[in-house]
């Protein structure tokens, strides 16, 4: 017995699309059906994105936007339903870090981190869920009610990891946010859900796994590998899946067991 998720006609938003997790989820969604709208600053690359998804059929879109401005968000998000139409999947991935201890924090170091990780992400799924919102009500036209929020959290949100302390409270205040924004909107048909990643081989760390602090990282983990990409294909399908209705709320790991240890 086989089982396939379709997303073909729903509209995925993805912010922070143009590198790492983003630039996967791009390819995932797209290749689930899904028409993609691919957010972030570094428009270029969106636009050099947006070609391979169509090179293989896919219905992609792009969208300037620097979630540390609220101006930005929300002319972003009208850009994308009008282009596009109106959004029921939100990949909420934008995301940075810095690598310092916690004495050698700055007030700026502190906002970079939480402006784009949390104030970013909150804004991000308040503008979409307004939309979503006014669908549910019958007060905005569209097709579909209800929606699929996924914000992309961090194995570092559920425990303390040294040198990027303040990366680690900004996820987890993610988490704690994930799980108000599916109390709050969950009756309207908008899922809320978070995905915790453990250490994952992008193009930003690439470099970093074969030095020996990264070997010795490496080595400290339960099964002695970082992840890839693709290994949360699966998860951010089913999260953004009509059939994963009754999944809302939900904090899920993915991290090869790291939380665990």
């Amino acid at each position: 017995m086989s089982y396939t998720i379709d997303l073909s006609g729903r509209v995925a938003l993805i912010t922070g699309a143009s590198s790492g997790l983003g630039t996967q989820f791009a390819h995932t969604l797209s290749k689930a059906g899904a028409a993609v709208v691919l957010a972030g600053r570094r428009v270029e690359r969106l636009k050099t994105l947006r070609s391979e998804l169509e090179s293989y059929g896919g219905d992609a879109h792009v969208v300037g936007l620097d979630v540390t401005e609220v101006a930005s968000i929300r002319s972003a998000v009208a850009h994308a339903e009008t282009e596009v139409g109106p959004i029921d999947i939100l990949i909420n991935n934008s995301g940075v870090s810095t690598t310092e201890r916690l004495i050698d924090v700055t007030s700026d170091s502190y906002d970079y981190v939480f402006d784009t990780n949390t104030r970013g992400a909150f804004f991000v799924a308040q503008e979409v869920a307004k939309r979503m919102l006014a669908r549910a009500k019958g007060s905005a036209p569209g097709t579909y009610t209800g929606g699929r929020i996924v914000n992309i959290a961090s194995a570092a949100g559920l425990r303390t990891l040294p040198q990027i302390g303040v990366y680690c409270m900004s996820k987890a205040a993610v988490i704690h946010m994930t799980k108000v924004m599916a109390a709050e909107w969950g009756r309207f048909g908008i899922t809320t859900n978070a995905i915790c990643p453990g250490y994952i081989d992008t193009e930003i760390n690439h470099h970093h796994w074969e030095t020996e602090a990264g070997q010795k990282l490496i080595n400290m983990l339960p099964r002695k590998r970082v992840g890839q990409p693709r290994d949360l294909d699966s998860l951010i399908v089913t999260l953004c899946a009509a059939e994963s209705d009754f999944i809302n709320g939900a904090i899920i790991s993915a991290d090869d067991g790291m939380a665990a240890a």
